[in-house]
C-alpha cells in the first residue's frame, strides 16, 4: 500500500460519532500527510520509508480517525536535535489547530519542558509533582528524585 492508502485506512476507522469535517480543509490524507512532512512521499509504498517516517506515517493514520485525545507514549526516543524540534512543532500543531487533547509519557525533558502546559512526574509510580512545567521543574522532590541530592 502507499503512503497515502495507510492514511486513509485510519479515516475508515473513524466512526459515526466523528465531528463532520474535522479535517476536511482539502483531501484529508493529502492534509495529514503535509502535517506530518510526508506529502512528498504520499505515493512511495510503505517500504520506501525510514523509521522516522514510519513513525510520523502511525500518526497521521491515529489522526486520520479523528481523535479527540491522542496518547504519544514516547515520541522523542531517538530523535536527534533537529527531528526532536520538528516532533515538538507537530505535537504543538496536533494540540493548537486540531484541538486535539494529548497525554504524553515521556523521558526526554526538554520536549515536555517545550510543549507541554501541565506536567505530572512519577517516580517509582507515585505521583511526586503536578502542575505547569516551569514550576514542576523546581519541585524539590524532582530535583531530589531525578538529579540527586547534593552532598
Amino acid at each position: 500500500m502507499s503512503v497515502r492508502d495507510n492514511v486513509a485506512i485510519g479515516a475508515l476507522f473513524a466512526g459515526r460519532d466523528r465531528a463532520p469535517g474535522r479535517y476536511r480543509r482539502r483531501d484529508e490524507s493529502e492534509f495529514l500527510l503535509e502535517l506530518t512532512g510526508l506529502l512528498d512521499k504520499r505515493d512511495l509504498p510503505l517500504e520506501g520509508l525510514t523509521l522516522q517516517e514510519k513513525r510520523l506515517l502511525e500518526l497521521a493514520r491515529a489522526l486520520a480517525t479523528g481523535p479527540e485525545l491522542l496518547l504519544l507514549d514516547e515520541a522523542m526516543s531517538g530523535l536527534n536535535p533537529t527531528e526532536m524540534e520538528r516532533a515538538m512543532a507537530l505535537v504543538r500543531r496536533i494540540r493548537d489547530e486540531l484541538g486535539v487533547a494529548i497525554i504524553w509519557v515521556e523521558h526526554v525533558v526538554k520536549a515536555i519542558m517545550g510543549v507541554a502546559e501541565r506536567v505530572l512526574v512519577l517516580n517509582f509510580g507515585q505521583l511526586i509533582a503536578a502542575g505547569p512545567p516551569a514550576e514542576v521543574a523546581r519541585d524539590q522532590a524532582v530535583i531530589d528524585a531525578y538529579l540527586g541530592r547534593a552532598e
